[in-house]
C-alpha cells in the first residue's frame, strides 16, 4: 500500500487546525452522561443503552480512548450510540489525565505498570463501572478500544490487565513499546508478543481467553499502515493462533471494510476502505478525526466481541419438550424429551410434589437419563395415595449445566367434589412505584379460570405458570397499600388472599427542589442530575445502603444521587439533608413549625399554612402576621430563609424565593412564630 511522508511540523499544523466544536448529542433510547468524574478521571462521557448484551449476564462495557488533539466531545457524534444500543454495550470515553504533547495518551512515556498513571486509571474505571451493580455490567464483557495514541495506550493497558479486559479494538495505533518517532515517521519494528507478555507478568494466563481486533484506514497517511499487520500478527502470537485463509467483506450499505480472521475469531484485522487517520463512525458520523466513509467500527466491535468472547458461558443447558404424566393405579409416570445442543444430557430429575395442602410438598425425587439417540426419558414414581400432584422435570448436561424446568399437574384417584381454588405463599416485591405480587394457586378440580390482583391503580389478571402466579401493578399510591388476590374456577367458586406493603412515592421536582430538600448537594450529585434532566422535574427515592445510611437516587439515572446520610425515616419524605419529615410535606421537621401535620389533612381555620392540630392560635389570635421585604441575602442572614448556595427557601414553608444574592428582593410573611411564607400576610 502507498505510504506518504509528512514532516513533523506540517502534521502538527494539520492536527491543530482540526480542533473543532462538536454539535449537540443525537437523541437515542439511552442517554449520554457527560464529564462524569469516575475511576480516577475527571471527565468521562458515558452512554448507557436501554437493553442488555445478547450474551452473558447484563450489559457489556467498552472504554474508547481518544487520539491526539482530539477532545472527547468529538465522540458524541461518532455514532457510538448505534453500537451501544445494538449490542447492549455501555460506552465510556475518558479524557486522559496524564497527557503528552498535543494531548496524546502518553503510550511511549513512563512505566508500563498496572499502578502507573492512566494505566491505573483505566483499570480502575473498568472495575468501578463493572463493580457498580446499578449499572448491570457483566465483568466478563469488559473491553477497551482507541484511536492512534489511544489505540496504543489501549493495547498496552489490555496487555497489562488481560484479567480485566476480555478484548480490545485497536485502530491506527503504533505498536506497543514504540517511540513517538514511530507514530509519524517510518514503520518502527516491534516484538509485540514479547512486550505484551512482559507487561502482563503473572497475569499471562488470561491471554487464553482474550480477543483482539486491529483496524486501520487504507487512506491513512499519518500513522504508518505497517502497524496493522504487525499488531495483528503480534497479538495472534500472544494467543498462539494461526491466520485463516481468505478475507471477508464487511458491508454497511455502500460502506465496506476487509476482514482477515485468525483461529476461533481470536484476532481480526480490518482495512477500513476509504478511511484516513480517524475513528471510523460509519454513515452520518462527524467531528474531528471522526470518519464517515467506512463502516461503524464500534458496531463492528460490538458484534465481534459478542460473537467471539471467550469468557461468557454460552452453554444454555438441555431443553425439555413434550413433558407429560401418565396416571397408573397407584403411581405416576413422567416422560418427555431432553436434548442438549452443545453436548449430551447426563441426567433428568423428576420431582413429585403433593398439592393438596395448597402449597407444593416434595414427595419423591427420581433421577433418570435421556436416550442418546433421541433424548427420550421416562421414570415412574413409587406408590402414591390419591391426590393432586405436580411432576417437575429438569435436565442437566455433561458439563453440569441445568436447563429450564417444566411441570405438569395431574390427579391420582377419583375426582373430588367441586372445590374452590387454594391460594398460598403470597408475596409482594416493590420496585419504585411498581409492585409484583406472586404466590401459589392450586385447584383440586384443575378447572382454574383466572387469578386477578386488585391493585389501587386497577385490576391485573395474573399470569399463571404451573402452580405459580404473578402480576405487576404500577403508578401505585405512596404509603401503605393492600392488594387482594382472587382466584376463580370455571364453576365460579372463588378464593381470596391479601398482602400489605409500603410504596415510596418518591419526591418529584427539579434539581433546585432536590437540593433544597437535601437529596443532592452542589458538591455531590448536582452535576450528574443536571446533565441527566437539565431543568426538568425528576423523581428521587431514598435507598438504604449497606452501612446503615441512606442515599437519594433518581429513577432511571443511578448516577444522579446524593451523599450518603442519615435516613429520613419516612416514605418518600426526606429533606433537610436526611432529617425526618414526619408529615411528608417536603420540609425537614427541624425547620417545620408543624412537623406532624403541616396542612396536609387538618383544618387551617386562620389560613396561616399551619394545621390546627399544631397551631397554638388556630383562629389567628395571639400572633400578628408581619411582613418583611428584603434581599434574599438579608433574609438568610436574619434566619427567615435558608440557602442551597444558589436558591433561597423560606423557613417553615420551604417556598422557593429565587436566587440567593443581594439584588433579588422578596416579601416574607411570618404567619406564626418562626414560620415564613412567600408573599403578603393573609
Amino acid at each position: 500500500m502507498k505510504k506518504i511522508s509528512f514532516s513533523i511540523l506540517s502534521i502538527r499544523t494539520v492536527l491543530l487546525s482540526l480542533c473543532i466544536t462538536v454539535i449537540p448529542t443525537l437523541s437515542h433510547a439511552g442517554s449520554w452522561q457527560q464529564n462524569v468524574s469516575i475511576g480516577g478521571f475527571n471527565n468521562v462521557h458515558i452512554y448507557t443503552p436501554d437493553g442488555n448484551s445478547s450474551i452473558g449476564n447484563g450489559k457489556a462495557l467498552m472504554l474508547v480512548l481518544h487520539g491526539c488533539v482530539q477532545p472527547i466531545s468529538n465522540f458524541l457524534t461518532a455514532k457510538l450510540e448505534d453500537a451501544a444500543e445494538a449490542h447492549g454495550m455501555v460506552i465510556a470515553v475518558p479524557d486522559a489525565m496524564n497527557k503528552a504533547g498535543f494531548s496524546c495518551w502518553s503510550y511511549w512515556q513512563g512505566a508500563k505498570s498496572r499502578s502507573a498513571g492512566d494505566y491505573q486509571n483505566l483499570i480502575s474505571l473498568a472495575n468501578t463501572m463493572s463493580g457498580d451493580s446499578a449499572r448491570n455490567i457483566d465483568a466478563n464483557q469488559v473491553y477497551i478500544a482507541g484511536l492512534s495514541s489511544g489505540a496504543s495506550f489501549a493495547n498496552t493497558t489490555a496487555c497489562l490487565a488481560p484479567d480485566v479486559f476480555a478484548g480490545m479494538g485497536i485502530s491506527a495505533g503504533p505498536s506497543i513499546g514504540t517511540s513517538s518517532n514511530g507514530a509519524l515517521g517510518p514503520c518502527e519494528t516491534a516484538d509485540v508478543k514479547t512486550r505484551c507478555e512482559s507487561y502482563a507478568g503473572s497475569y499471562q494466563s488470561h491471554f487464553d481467553s482474550q480477543i483482539t481486533s486491529i483496524a486501520h484506514g487504507d487512506n491513512d497517511s499519518t500513522v504508518n499502515q505497517c502497524y496493522n499487520a504487525q499488531n495483528s500478527d503480534g497479538m495472534a502470537a500472544v494467543y498462539g493462533v494461526s491466520k485463516l485463509s481468505g478475507t471477508n467483506t464487511i458491508s454497511e450499505g455502500s460502506l465496506t471494510a476487509e476482514e482477515t480472521l485468525w483461529q476461533d475469531g481470536r484476532v481480526s484485522m480490518l482495512w477500513l476502505n476509504g478511511a484516513d487517520h480517524a475513528w471510523s463512525g460509519g454513515a452520518g458520523a462527524s467531528g474531528g478525526y471522526i470518519s464517515s466513509v467506512s463502516i461503524n467500527y464500534a458496531s463492528y466491535l460490538g458484534n465481534y466481541f459478542a460473537q467471539n468472547n471467550q469468557r461468557v458461558d454460552r452453554n444454555a443447558g438441555p431443553v425439555i419438550s413434550n413433558h407429560s404424566v401418565t396416571v397408573n393405579t397407584a403411581s405416576l409416570t413422567g416422560s418427555g424429551f431432553a436434548v442438549d445442543a452443545e453436548g449430551s444430557v447426563s441426567n433428568v430429575e423428576l420431582t413429585v410434589n403433593s398439592l393438596d395442602s395448597g402449597m407444593p410438598i416434595t414427595i419423591q425425587t427420581i433421577n433418570t437419563s435421556a436416550a442418546v439417540s433421541d433424548g427420550f426419558y421416562s421414570a415412574t414414581s413409587g406408590t402414591l395415595v390419591d391426590g393432586l400432584y405436580q411432576v417437575i422435570a429438569i435436565a442437566t448436561d455433561n458439563e453440569g449445566k441445568q436447563g429450564d424446568s417444566v411441570s405438569v399437574t395431574e390427579r391420582l384417584g377419583p375426582e373430588p367434589p367441586a372445590t374452590a381454588p387454594m391460594l398460598s405463599n403470597i408475596a409482594a416485591s416493590v420496585s419504585g412505584q411498581c409492585t409484583t405480587i406472586t404466590g401459589s394457586v392450586t385447584d383440586a378440580n384443575q378447572n382454574l379460570q383466572s387469578v386477578v390482583v386488585n391493585f389501587s391503580s386497577g385490576n391485573q389478571t395474573a399470569s399463571v405458570t404451573g402452580s405459580q402466579y404473578s402480576a405487576e401493578g404500577c403508578s401505585l399510591a405512596g404509603g401503605s397499600n393492600t392488594v387482594f388476590v382472587t382466584a376463580t374456577d370455571t364453576t365460579n367458586l372463588t378464593a381470596t388472599d391479601s398482602v400489605t406493603f409500603d410504596i415510596d412515592a418518591g419526591v418529584t421536582g427539579d434539581y433546585n427542589l432536590h437540593i433544597g430538600q437535601g437529596h443532592i448537594a452542589w458538591g455531590e450529585g448536582f452535576s450528574a442530575c443536571y446533565l441527566e434532566f437539565s431543568f426538568s422535574d425528576f423523581t428521587m427515592r431514598e435507598y438504604q445502603q449497606s452501612n446503615g445510611q441512606c442515599q437519594w437516587i433518581a429513577d432511571g439515572a443511578p448516577s444522579c444521587k446524593g451523599p450518603e446520610q442519615t435516613c429520613s425515616g419516612g416514605s418518600g419524605g426526606g429533606g433537610g439533608g436526611g432529617g425526618t419529615d414526619s408529615d411528608n410535606d417536603g420540609i425537614d421537621d427541624s425547620i417545620d413549625n408543624c412537623p406532624f401535620d403541616a396542612n396536609t389533612d387538618q383544618a387551617d381555620n386562620d389560613n396561616d399554612g399551619i394545621g390546627n392540630v399544631c397551631d397554638s392560635t388556630p383562629n389567628g389570635e395571639g400572633h400578628t402576621c408581619s411582613e418583611t421585604t428584603a434581599s434574599n441575602y438579608s433574609h438568610v442572614s436574619a434566619g427567615r430563609a435558608t440557602s442551597s448556595g444558589f436558591y433561597t427557601y423560606a423557613v417553615g414553608s420551604g417556598d422557593n424565593m429565587g436566587l440567593y444574592n443581594l439584588f433579588i428582593s422578596s416579601t416574607l410573611a411570618e404567619t406564626n412564630a418562626g414560620h415564613y411564607q412567600l408573599g403578603s400576610c393573609p
